[in-house]
């Protein structure tokens, strides 16, 4: 057999066993997005009247002017960036720390992926509880080291409550992309970072020269798993602050589910997912598109 057959042979091969899951996927996603768009098409609000009616594009129109739902873009956004840089350097000093040899790393490891295990809603009232203004914990420290006079109301103030949020999801899943980037850490050969001491070179040139362009696969998996999670947060901020104060925190899954679930208004919610949607896939090939340069300029593959 030659081998242009064989190489025939082995794509038909590798179609054959992929095609259950495009299958599944196909229906996982393809037909909820398929059936929002449709739906985006009609006008229909249960809080007015029963039947849909096509509208056509009438409720993109209504998107641009919908002062509220950028707003809800513009938090989501800086909630997202912010939170996502955050758990980025700080998983990766965590990664570095239980890459090394030492005893009871294995006990360690098991601790750091405490915070990610435990159910959001739990972990976002627990931080509410923290924050409270009035027998809060964070207070209480701050008015012992005598550095407040009076407790801060940290929900209550908008710059403050987008502070908070933040700080409460970064310690929620700064663990898990810790674990992501202690296994690409541990698939590096140790002989790389031999030869480099023996070249003179220092920890921190190991680290930027070896380490950071060989964990970019991983970099880059942790960021779009921690983007996608982080743009579609819900329940923590619906805990914490339910999108308050005066909306500074309402992200735009909460303004979603508040069209559709509160006022009813299927058709120009569906809209909303629609266009939400775009932006995100919008987002992810752009950062491919900046992660494809750095790994031309790193010589790695991806």
């Amino acid at each position: 057999m030659s081998g242009s057959n064989i190489r025939d042979r082995q794509r038909l091969t590798g179609w054959v066993l992929v095609t259950p899951a495009l299958l599944i996927l196909l229906l996982v996603y393809a037909y909820p997005i398929g059936r929002a768009f449709w739906l985006s098409l009609f006008t229909q609000n249960l809080g007015t009247e029963l039947e849909a009616v096509f509208s056509g594009l009438s409720n993109y129109a209504r998107i641009w002017g919908d002062g509220a739902f950028w707003n809800s873009i513009v938090n989501t956004t800086i909630f997202t960036v912010v939170a996502l840089v955050l758990e980025l350097v700080f998983g990766m000093a965590i990664a570095l720390v239980l890459d090394r040899s030492f005893r009871g790393r294995g006990t360690v490891r098991t601790i750091a992926i405490i915070p990610w295990a435990l159910p959001t809603a739990i972990m976002a009232l627990a931080w509410t509880w923290i924050f409270n203004d009035r027998y809060g914990v964070l207070n209480d420290i701050l008015m012992r080291l005598g550095l407040i006079d009076t407790g801060i109301n940290w929900l209550g103030n908008p710059t403050l409550a987008m502070v908070s949020v933040i700080v409460a999801d970064v310690w929620k899943t700064t663990s898990f992309v810790s674990i992501l980037l202690l296994a690409g850490l541990q698939s590096i050969p140790q002989d790389l970072y031999e030869a480099h001491a023996i070249e003179g070179a220092t920890p921190w040139q190991s680290f930027r020269q070896i380490t950071l362009p060989l964990l970019m696969p991983q970099i880059l998996i942790a960021s779009l798993f921690r983007f996608a999670q982080s743009f579609g947060v819900f329940d923590l901020i619906q805990v914490m602050t339910g999108g308050g104060p005066a909306g500074a925190t309402e992200m735009v899954s909460l303004y979603i589910y508040s069209t559709v679930r509160r006022y009813l208004d299927f058709g120009y919610g569906a809209a909303l997912v629609v266009v939400t949607f775009l932006i995100l896939i919008a987002v992810v090939a752009f950062t491919f598109y900046l992660l494809e340069k750095v790994r031309k300029s790193a010589g790695v593959d991806i």
